[in-house]
């Protein structure tokens, strides 16, 4: 099961990078001369639209084979079986294990995606917080 980012979400970072991108070429290209520092636009835009295209191709989370990952280039994984308690702070879910713990942004979640993650969590039948 894979758990989608808002469209909002995505869409602001898609935003974002084309407005770099604009800035880039309507003000740096005006120039006679461009310096390297110039060149920080066009990577800051190549930074939020590759967020973009990474986090519409692989979503936030992902629930298979008994594990629950992040998925980000540093995501987290736990085993679904190690949850001890679910602890709801701020919007956010905190598994946690006896070793690790896991935060999932709930503000960032697609609320059909959401509907189905509340329900997967509802089946480990542990202490919720």
């Amino acid at each position: 099961m894979k758990i989608r980012y808002k469209k909002r979400h995505l869409n602001i970072n898609l935003i974002l990078g084309i407005i770099w991108l604009v800035w880039f070429f309507v003000f740096d290209f005006n120039k006679e001369e461009m310096n390297w520092t110039d060149y920080g636009w066009l990577v800051i835009s190549i930074a939020y639209l590759s967020i973009y295209f990474y986090q519409r191709q692989n979503k936030y989370l992902t629930i298979e084979n008994g594990i629950i990952k992040i998925n980000s280039p540093f995501g987290k994984k736990l085993n679904l079986t190690e949850i001890k308690r679910i602890k709801k702070f701020a919007g956010d879910y905190i598994l946690k294990t006896d070793k690790k713990e896991l935060t999932i942004n709930t503000q960032i979640i697609d609320p059909n995606s959401l509907a189905e993650l509340n329900a997967e969590l509802k089946k480990l039948n542990v202490e919720w917080n």
